[in-house]
């Protein structure tokens, strides 16, 4: 078998038919080609099963619910060699089905792309938000952080060779499907191409399983979670470069320069959420080593490799500075009769720097917990 096309279905009754005729009117153009239409089927209440049927196509129940739990169970039964799969709405470009396999098969990439981006969209067929800022800044992240040159990555109009799928590891099982499948074959350094296709109109009465905001923010914390050195980089820099600020802070007090006043509280204030805010996306970045298959700095690996003896320490250790500096302040402010002390100086530079070391453990914590859970 050449190709399997694989349509994720859920109660499609009313458009899978002609989905169906659509991809084998185009692909039947090439008599020498070996073709199966597939079904993936997800759990449909309508006649969905019964019409793939009617329709010569080959049906496989997938339980997992969800689009990508879909697509992975018939990428996973296909015969073909070549993999293809578009919605069952009936709002891709159907007969682009064939142009799409010859470009996949012709330099032997990996993966073909029917982009909407580059061909024509109807009027009403895709929302302005999913085309002018949903589509571009995902593709835009995916082509800076994993050096792509795509121009549309939420496109659902794919053939890959399932060969080089079945070596990405792909695992979501809902929207986010369509991202990770792009990042894990970029991230495998995948041939990939693109042809213009387009987008038609749904019916106007159809009720569309995306969910705009909480499918957008899938695709997008899945594609920064594949790229952990990012928030690891930058939360290190963020929290050792406020840190520093904060000590020189400490030790000259206030100061002008250039005319302006620095040094202040307000600066102090200012360093302490900056970094507060460096440390949390560092612990981000280790939580996010726990799954992607990117390699940590030695000082990441350290700390995800800490002993809990070593953790509990260094916990205990944080709380016990803490409960000091409070029995210091309240001691001085007892030493006043408890009337108006002026401590606001060193009390922003002493939680800057045990704020830190508390967060990174509470993090740590939270890390040690989810690797056992991993684990079990």
């Amino acid at each position: 078998m050449d190709l399997t096309f694989v349509f994720p279905c859920l109660n499609e009754e009313r458009s899978l038919a002609a989905c169906i005729e659509g991809v084998r009117k185009s692909l039947s153009q090439d008599p020498n080609l070996k073709y199966e239409i597939l079904v993936a089927d997800n759990g449909s209440k309508d006649r969905s099963r019964e019409i793939a049927v009617e329709c010569g196509a080959r049906v496989v129940p997938v339980s997992t619910r969800g689009y990508g739990a879909a697509l992975k169970g018939g990428i996973e039964a296909a015969q073909g060699e070549y993999v293809m799969f578009a919605d069952a709405d009936a709002t891709y470009l159907y007969e682009d089905a064939l142009p799409l396999y010859q470009a996949t098969i012709k330099d032997k990439v990996d993966m073909g792309i029917a982009s909407r981006m580059k061909g024509k969209i109807e009027d009403g067929a895709m929302p302005f938000l999913h085309r002018y800022l949903g589509t571009p800044v995902l593709t835009g992240l995916i082509n800076l952080l994993f050096r792509g040159k795509l121009s549309d990555c939420n496109s659902g109009f794919r053939c890959i060779r399932k060969k080089a799928y079945m070596e990405w590891s792909v695992r979501s099982p809902g929207m986010e499907f369509a991202s990770e499948l792009l990042i894990k074959a970029l991230k495998h350094k995948a041939t990939c191409v693109e042809i213009p296709s387009g987008l038609r109109a749904a019916a106007p009465d159809r009720v569309p399983h995306l969910r705009t905001w909480r499918d957008g923010m899938r695709h997008l914390l899945f594609i920064l979670s594949e790229r952990p050195q990012l928030f690891e980089k930058l939360g290190l820099y963020v929290t050792v470069l406020a840190t520093l600020m904060q000590i020189i802070a400490c030790i000259t007090g206030p100061i002008k320069v250039l005319g302006l006043n620095i040094f202040d509280v307000h600066s102090q204030a200012l360093l302490l959420l900056a970094g507060l805010v460096g440390a949390q996306f560092y612990v981000y970045g280790c939580m996010c080593y726990l799954r992607a298959q990117d390699t940590p700095s030695n000082l990441t690996r350290s700390l995800l490799n800490m002993d809990e003896g070593q953790l509990f320490f260094l916990l205990v250790g944080a709380l016990t500075a803490i409960g000091v500096v409070i029995g210091g302040v309240i001691v001085v402010w007892a030493q006043s009769s408890f009337g108006g002390i002026n401590l606001v100086h060193l009390l922003l530079a002493l939680v800057h720097f045990l704020s830190l070391p508390i967060l990174g453990s509470m993090g740590l914590l939270g890390l040690h917990i989810l690797k056992r859970y991993e684990r079990s």
